[in-house]
């Protein structure tokens, strides 16, 4: 459909182009000699520009009704290869049962212990999806523990440093308040 409309549309167009082209025209002397010889034709000239003109919209006509009956066409056939790839895709789905069917009714024939197995086999894989979160959650804790005593050995060896500076200091000033009261006391001897 969108092709006919398209070329509906351009023989349209052409024909509209065409009416400007002849309108817009600038007057020569060529064209205006053209012009007198057609008005002195009687109207047989008239007559077969719309003959030209019918025969162009039947030839337009024609080319569409073409296409509207090879895009008939085209539909027809598509709906006959829609059909034959649902009819391939039921029988595909059906075989794809009856295989599922067979191997299951092999499995069963395999392993007499297989719904055992396969009630272990999933409690392992539950096991190890719950391992995986705790084993992240250890591994945080460890470096949360290890940031935590590396603090914690950083403030108690400032501590420490602090203390021993504090200790220097109370040790300085005893020394120099014995030495002061030396001194006092010497002077205290001398006014006697």
């Amino acid at each position: 459909m969108k092709l006919l409309q398209l070329l509906l549309l351009l023989f349209l167009r052409r024909r509209v182009n065409k009416e400007q082209t002849d309108l817009n025209r600038p007057p020569d002397i060529g064209f205006q000699m053209e012009k007198t010889k057609t008005n002195n034709l009687t109207g047989s000239g008239r007559l077969a520009t719309m003959m030209m003109m019918e025969d162009e919209e039947e030839m337009t006509r024609s080319a569409i009704s073409t296409l509207q009956s090879r895009e008939e066409e085209i539909e027809k056939k598509k709906m006959q290869v829609r059909e034959k790839v649902e009819f391939q895709l039921s029988r595909a789905e059906e075989e794809t049962r009856r295989l599922s069917q067979i191997w299951e009714e092999l499995e069963v024939l395999g392993d007499p212990l297989r719904k055992e197995v396969a009630v272990v086999r999933k409690k392992i894989d539950m096991a190890s999806k719950d391992l995986k979160p705790l084993g992240q959650n250890c591994q945080k804790k460890e470096k949360e523990y290890k940031e935590a005593l590396e603090a914690f050995n950083e403030k108690n060896r400032e501590k420490a440093q602090l203390v021993s500076t504090l200790m220097e200091l109370l040790s300085e000033s005893e020394k120099q308040r014995m030495k002061k009261l030396e001194d006092i006391s010497k002077n205290v001897d001398s006014i006697h």
